[in-house]
């Protein structure tokens, strides 16, 4: 085994983990050796092909955790007396390469081999090995290696090339707490310490500040990882303004799609130069529209999600799976599954990209829900697609259900509180349901980020929980796990008993107006429900059925004739670009409704001029993804801006094709019955919605 990549803190781990052959789990380990579990499950990553090389091999089991295994005879003997023998590196080879690419996109001219290798205490050869391992990452961001004896090492590319390649390497090693947090959890960690100066998180908290000032509202309808991504690149852009490396020429009319950006970019612009004192040209005016507009396109790719085929289909067949072995009807609980389509869609995405997936309440989830884990995993097992699964992502899976279980018998609580979470909605549902049947003072309004979280007025609640530390001063939130520990219920007790307190000290009028704002609270939910059933009249009032004389083995002209009857119907603005839309999504992936001749096309678009859902019965079955055949297709369209509700009852209605009963009426039913059916169902839905 060659020892130069590993650092002191791998070294460690190792003989941690050869004195116990029994086993240890991710979270023991990081206990003992005073790191994270995400740092060690990084590490144990990074020394995986290393141990293989020493004929000792790195066992990874649910239930028994972590373990080395000697594929020869004394393998790990050998291999822990060449650990103590040998000197660890100062970095792993993944640290190293990040530190290499962070130095190189830094640099303002070539860097000597000898200083590379110097700085980061290796020899030559290793560097230029590392160098040909990350040359083909950025060729990704149309970016060059230029190598030359004598010369040196440079990055050649545009300038955007450079920026994007921060902002992926920030994606794929910063986690979300270090940007939001009062100070960096892995900051002993060179290559992510590099990453966040190179973000240069003062300047993303005054990005965020003034956008806040902006109080434009299509900031609040972005998805939180959007929004994130987006402070990033903006983060980065302006760092690299002030470091003199400016974005190359970009003309107005070349923004495309973000030109419609370019008024609130400009604004943006004034505010930014007024705070940071820097000045913004209009090449970079440009650019931050295009940000602007690549965070609302990835929000709407996200939102749908809800309404994609796959991951509903996905969702329905793990709810089955794991009901039948469980007993509880989850189907009926559509928190879960509104739940389930937003995960799946993100980690169907990590899991066929190989992306590294970590999880660092694993160890305590496989403990709290150890039955429950082994079911989701046997269900997982039973529906993954080829894909390899891993443990992680099950624990994510398995928060979603536990938290369905614990939402049965909620009951009213008094103490109102708002809860935000770095891991996605799974944990913060978690602990909401957890609070809500173990802490009956509390009542859960709902989960937020924490920038929405941090502008939130406060007389509309009394509490924020959250799960990660949060750019507010320590007396406006609480931090609890969220598996809501006894530690964690004695502080929140304490709280509770702080806020009960206050009113009694004073008049009536504090629990005049506590109670005023429920009233209030009350008629917001009427509002919304009323707005909800809006958009379900509107939705069924514009459904039509019709039949479609189109051409065989023709999807493109099956789709601009269905285009241009919506276009006479004034539903479409501009037919061909929407049929590219759909022909581009059908492209990442059929949209035929499993087992059926039914194919549902959806889609978000500037050019679409209001929701529809419409029906068209073919007269000749057209080719798909993968060799299905369709001929009846569903369109279902909606305008780039969108209401919550009309997006709810669309969803709601994909879930719907899933049932046979509604796909047997939109193969054959009339008119009136499919309407009829879909406005008893969709009633029911918002009744009954939570």
């Amino acid at each position: 085994m060659d020892l130069e990549p590993i650092t002191a803190r791998q070294r460690q781990l190792l003989l941690l983990l050869l004195d116990r052959p029994e086993g240890m789990t991710a979270a023991e380990i990081a206990s003992e050796i005073g790191v994270s579990v995400r740092t060690v499950h990084r590490e144990l990553e990074a020394i995986e092909e290393h141990l293989q090389s020493a004929e000792v091999l790195l066992h990874k089991k649910s239930g028994t955790g972590i373990r080395l295994e000697s594929r020869a005879p004394g393998a790990e003997a050998s291999l822990k007396a060449r650990l103590i023998a040998g000197k660890p590196a100062d970095y792993s080879g993944e640290e190293r390469k990040i530190l290499l690419l962070c130095a190189l996109l830094e640099a303002e001219e070539p860097i000597k081999l000898f200083a590379l290798a110097h700085s980061l205490k290796v020899t030559v050869p290793t560097i230029s090995n590392d160098l040909d391992e990350v040359e083909p990452w950025m060729k990704r961001f149309g970016l060059s290696l230029i190598r030359r004896r004598g010369y040196g090492v440079e990055i050649e590319g545009t300038e955007s090339g450079k920026r994007w390649a921060i902002c992926r390497l920030a994606d794929e090693h910063v986690d979300y707490s270090d940007l939001v947090g009062d100070g960096y959890e892995d900051y002993s960690h060179p290559a992510i310490a590099r990453l966040l100066s190179m973000i240069d998180k003062p300047v993303l908290l005054d990005v965020e500040r003034a956008l806040w000032d902006m109080g434009w509202s299509w900031t609040e309808s972005l998805t939180e990882e959007a929004y994130t991504r987006m402070l990033i690149a903006l983060s980065v852009a302006l760092s690299r303004i002030r470091q003199g490396r400016p974005i190359e020429s970009i003309r107005p009319e070349d923004a495309g799609s973000a030109k419609a950006m370019l008024a609130d970019a400009r604004s943006f612009a004034v505010r930014l130069e007024e705070t940071l004192n820097l000045k913004l040209t209009d090449a970079e005016m440009v650019y931050i529209a295009k940000l602007f507009d690549d965070a609302g396109e990835m929000s709407e790719i996200m939102e749908l999600a809800h309404s994609d085929v796959e991951m509903v289909e996905i969702a329905h067949r793990l709810t089955e799976a794991v009901a039948k072995r469980t007993g509880v009807d989850f189907q009926e609980d559509r928190t879960l599954r509104a739940g389930l389509v937003e995960h799946l869609g993100a980690a169907m995405k990590r899991l066929r990209e190989g992306a590294r997936i970590r999880n660092p309440l694993l160890s305590p989830i496989r403990k709290d829900y150890e039955e429950l884990f082994g079911i989701v995993r046997q269900a997982v097992d039973e529906i993954r697609n080829g894909l390899d699964v891993p443990d992680e992502e099950i624990g994510f899976l398995v928060m979603h259900f536990g938290a369905s279980i614990e939402r049965l018998n909620q009951p009213e609580q008094p103490v109102r509180a708002i809860l935000v979470c770095s891991s996605g909605l799974s944990s913060s549902r978690l602990l909401g349901t957890r609070l809500r049947k173990e802490m009956p003072q509390i009542e859960v309004l709902g989960n937020a980020s924490w920038y929405e979280a941090a502008r939130m007025p406060e007389e509309q609640y009394d509490l924020i929980i959250s799960t990660i530390d949060l750019p507010l001063p320590k007396d406006k939130y609480i931090r609890l796990s969220p598996l809501l520990t006894a530690e964690d219920k004695e502080r929140l007790l304490q709280f509770i008993q702080r806020a009960a307190a206050k009113p009694a000290g004073g008049s009536g009028g504090a629990a005049a107006a506590h109670q005023d704002e429920r009233k209030a609270a009350s008629f917001e939910r009427l509002r919304m429900q009323a707005a909800l059933m809006n958009e379900i009249v509107a939705l069924l009032d514009g459904f039509h059925v019709y039949r479609l004389d189109n051409a065989p083995e023709d999807l493109e002209g099956t789709l601009t004739d269905a285009l241009s009857r919506m276009h006479g119907l004034g539903a479409v603005h501009d037919p061909g670009s929407v049929v590219n839309r759909l022909l581009e999504r059908e492209r990442m992936g059929t949209q035929l409704i499993p087992e059926t001749t039914l194919a549902l096309f959806h889609t978000r678009s500037r050019q679409v001029a209001r929701p529809s859902i419409t029906l068209f019965r073919l007269a000749e079955p057209v080719p798909l993804d993968g060799g299905a055949e369709a001929d009846v297709i569903l369109l279902m369209l909606a305008p780039k801006q969108l209401p919550k509700e009309s997006l709810e009852v669309l969803s709601e209605i994909s879930a719907m094709l899933l049932g046979s009963e509604l796909i047997e009426l939109m193969q054959r039913g009339g008119e009136e019955e499919i309407r009829s059916f879909l406005a008893e169902e969709l009633q029911h839905f918002s009744n009954h919605r939570p």
